[in-house]
């Protein structure tokens, strides 16, 4: 069984929780190992909460999500005013912010992150299922 689901949501907070549902719910109806589905819950989360918190100019973004009995592959895509992905290091020990995209690559396979200015962005990451 296979579920793909593309969803145009509004860059508001209420967005995050609802779109960590449906993919909760999904992963849940594939009886996928827990600990992998929160890994994934955790990283849409971030890559969700990035886009309502940092794509300035965008007033609505899209998940893509795509969830198999194997595997899942999720992009999160906004037309907000981009960043620099080679710019992200790894977050201090005392920093209380800047660890979604170090948690989405920690936590997902084939990450790849793409964003231009005043173009948008792009987060994509996957995650196998033993």
């Amino acid at each position: 069984m296979r579920m793909s689901v593309r969803l145009n949501l509004p860059r508001e907070v209420d967005s995050v929780p609802a779109v960590r549902r449906l993919l909760r719910c999904a992963l849940t109806i594939l009886r996928v190992d827990r600990q992998a589905g929160t890994d994934l819950e955790i990283a849409l989360t971030e890559a969700c909460a990035n886009v309502v918190k940092h794509a300035d100019g965008a007033e609505k973004f899209e998940v893509h999500l795509d969830v198999a009995e194997d595997r899942c592959s999720i992009d999160v895509v906004d037309d907000g005013s981009g960043f620099d992905p080679a710019a992200e290091a790894v977050p201090s020990a005392t920093s209380e912010r800047g660890r979604g995209l170090f948690l989405i690559r920690a936590l997902a396979e084939n990450v790849r992150m793409h964003s231009s200015p005043r173009s948008g962005s792009l987060i994509h990451f996957e995650k196998s299922f033993a």
